[in-house]
């Protein structure tokens, strides 16, 4: 048997595998050569900073470093858990999170199909970059807007008194504060997450809606039979990739619409780092609450991924 495998003569297969992927690569050098920038740029700001998780499991100490820190295992982990403040921050970034995902994932379909059968162009044109618009506003500029609309003399208000009714702050409420945050979310990302469903759209074939026609399908059903099953492969990404970021809602919105009467509300796990961490300096605290809130969001992916594949059969890998 021995002298059968010499007498091939060929290479074994881990051989023949590099050296498939080492021609390859001399094959194609210029396209690997512009995704060597952004493989550097991976490694240099997304994987070299790994090495700093160590802290979270470190009594971190800035005379000392990160190596020479007292090392105090789960410590940190026990302190957040133990902390009268877990579990409302835990149930504010969920409860944010979640609303904002059931909020801002049908909008952009709805518009998408919508824009899909208008016959006027014009209307179409206007429509699209009218709600496209939005999402050149800046995070800082639409907690700006979002303030001063808001204050006794801003727009909302006004328009409340020329209802008849008394003005209300409107983000001096808690129960209104994840309101406000995920309604202007919608506003503000809706015409641009429309632009995927809108090119998801434009490959549907004409003759599925010409034969639905000629059957006597009305629009509804036109777009429950041959649109959203055309474009669902694409809501399903899209979700998973939601699903893995709701533990990571971006603190620099909540941190600036945070006053001290919705505190209660708008006080999330990303804002509770960034206080404890940079504002209070403590280091190890911080980067274990921020390790822990990854590892739900890995969790989240892995787990809706998999159900994704087992019932639609589509998914991130």
């Amino acid at each position: 048997m021995v002298a059968a495998k010499e007498s091939t003569g060929r290479p074994p297969k881990e051989k023949r595998d590099w050296g498939k992927l080492w021609g390859n690569i001399r094959k194609n050098w210029l396209l690997y050569l512009f995704l060597l920038p952004m493989a550097v740029y991976l490694i240099i700001f997304n994987y070299a900073p790994l090495y700093g998780i160590q802290i979270a499991f470190r009594d971190f100490r800035g005379a000392l470093g990160i190596w020479d820190s007292p090392w105090v295992g789960v410590k940190h982990f026990e302190t957040f858990f133990n902390s009268y403040q877990f579990k409302d921050l835990l149930y504010n970034t969920l409860s944010l999170s979640a609303y904002q995902l059931v909020a801002t994932i049908p909008m952009p379909v709805i518009l998408a199909l919508l824009l899909n059968y208008t016959t006027v162009p014009w209307l179409k044109k206007l429509t699209q970059s009218s709600t496209f618009a939005p999402h050149l506003i800046s995070v800082v500029v639409m907690c700006g807007m979002l303030n001063t609309f808001s204050s006794s003399t801003g727009l909302f208000n006004i328009l409340l008194k020329q209802l008849g009714m008394e003005p209300i702050s409107f983000l001096g409420i808690p129960s209104l504060y994840q309101t406000m945050y995920v309604m202007s979310g919608v506003w503000q990302r809706t015409g641009y997450n429309a632009v995927i469903y809108i090119a998801a759209l434009s490959s549907v074939s004409e003759d599925l809606h010409e034969a639905a026609i000629v059957d006597g399908a009305s629009k509804l059903k036109r777009v429950w039979y041959i649109d959203i099953p055309s474009i669902l492969p694409t809501m399903v990404i899209l979700i998973i990739m939601a699903v893995g970021n709701l533990m990571s809602i971006g603190f620099e919105k909540s941190l600036l619409l945070q006053n001290d009467l919705n505190l209660a509300r708008s006080e999330i796990i990303s804002t509770y780092v960034y206080k404890v961490g940079i504002q209070g300096a403590q280091y190890s605290l911080s980067t274990a609450v921020s390790l822990f809130n990854n590892i739900i969001n890995f969790i989240l992916l892995i787990g809706v991924n998999k159900a994704s594949r087992a019932l639609s059969g589509s998914s991130l890998w």
